[in-house]
């Protein structure tokens, strides 16, 4: 599936890519490592990141431990 347009990204998921690229950022991981650590295809959280997929809930919770927060703070660090 090609990547959206930005004009289509629903907000929701450009904020939760944003808490979790700032997560990231916090832990000092690149977008590679928290991606081996979340057993994730790096290009797969890229677009997450982006708001261009929507994030499936084990794949955010695999990321959600790669960072050392919970699902839940995740989600508080997205609210719009």
């Amino acid at each position: 599936m090609p990547n959206l347009t930005s004009y289509r990204q629903d907000p929701v998921l450009i904020a939760l890519g944003g808490a979790i690229r700032r997560a990231r950022l916090a832990c000092s991981l690149s977008q590679e490592e928290l991606a081996l650590k979340a057993e994730i295809d790096r290009s797969h959280l890229g677009r997450i990141e982006r708001g261009d997929n929507n994030v499936a809930i084990l794949t955010l919770a695999r990321i959600a431990q790669a960072t050392g927060i919970t699902v839940a703070k995740l989600m508080e660090d997205a609210r719009l």
